[in-house]
């Protein structure tokens, strides 16, 4: 019973995701639509500032999102920590732990700066576009930043399910 309703999740995850895949090819399309304008519109070394941003904004938060999982899973072992724990595991924890906390924070840094150029990219496109072209590119930093968010959180919950199943069919005899 348990089993299947996990695999009930699962299924509802997958689905879920495919959505979510779906919307994120229409971001792109959408993001090649405004490419297409910017390039027209801007000045060469402008336009490759908007292409650096745009790429680097999925490369920092993917990185962002990652170390926070990694960093959630390795404090969830740690919590999970007893008397009966060899030392060397929790030493191993401990220094992963230092380690992802270090490097999430260095990725918190790129993430401020990537928001610095974000609005020097927003200054830069307010002298070209209009008011309304403007804030249909606001918009879709918002939709890649909470579709990339999304995506990520969904993968981590179908990876959780799986290992949960895959634990529960390897418990039964």
């Amino acid at each position: 019973e348990l089993m299947a309703s996990l695999q009930s999740r699962l299924q509802a995850l997958w689905e879920e995701q495919e959505l979510v895949l779906l919307e994120v090819r229409e971001c792109a399309r959408w993001g090649e639509e405004l490419e297409v304008l910017v390039r027209d519109l801007c000045k060469p070394n402008e336009f490759e500032r908007y292409l650096m941003f745009i790429g680097d904004l999925e490369k920092v938060l993917s990185l962002l999102l990652c170390l926070s999982s990694r960093l959630a899973r390795v404090q969830n072992a740690i919590s999970r920590v007893d008397g009966s724990t060899e030392a060397e595991e929790k030493q191993s924890l401990n220094e992963r732990h230092k380690l992802l906390s270090r490097q999430r924070e260095d990725a918190k840094d790129l993430k401020e700066n990537l928001d610095r150029r974000e609005r020097v990219v927003s200054g830069i496109l307010a002298k070209y576009l209009t008011e309304e072209q403007l804030q249909d590119y606001q918009h879709f930093v918002q939709v890649k930043t909470s579709l990339l968010i999304e995506q990520k959180d969904l993968e981590e919950q179908i990876k959780f399910l799986e290992e949960q199943l895959e634990n529960l069919e390897q418990s039964i005899p």
